[in-house]
């Protein structure tokens, strides 16, 4: 009787490699992804727009109202006042409550600029939260 060697099967191996192609797949999914969101956060403005004739009014608890008509005269609540006025009066009521909401009412003849003018007073005031009003419109 002849005694061979007995072969033994090492069986499986540990894998000492890293699979790179999940890795890849994932990095670029986010690459796409950060792409895609960049230049939408690059916008200096915050504001909360209404969307359209459906759109409902908050129910903020805390508010004051701006205007602006077509003559460039600012209102507080209802009450005139010149731009430095209203400036004070904005930052007055940013200190006693940061989260106050400003809704800005603004007449479609009123030129752009104004009310961009408008909105950086109120965010150099300190007030960040500005909500636009509309009329809705009729069917």
């Amino acid at each position: 009787m002849a005694f061979g060697r007995l072969e033994r099967n090492p069986g499986a191996r540990p894998m000492s490699d890293i699979n790179m192609t999940p890795l890849i797949d994932v990095m670029l999914v986010l690459l796409v992804i950060f792409m895609i969101t960049a230049p939408l956060m690059t916008s200096s403005l915050k504001l909360d727009l209404p969307k359209s004739d459906a759109g409902q009014p908050s129910e903020s608890p805390a508010f004051v109202t701006v205007a602006i008509d077509e003559h460039g005269r600012l209102f507080l609540d209802e009450q005139p006042l010149p731009p430095d006025g209203l400036a004070q009066r904005l930052a007055d009521a940013a200190r006693g409550n940061p989260q106050l909401e400003v809704q800005l009412r603004a007449d479609r003849r009123v030129p752009y600029g104004e009310v961009a003018t408008l909105i950086g007073m109120m965010q150099k005031a300190g007030l960040t939260r500005i909500g636009f009003v509309t009329e809705p419109t009729t069917p």
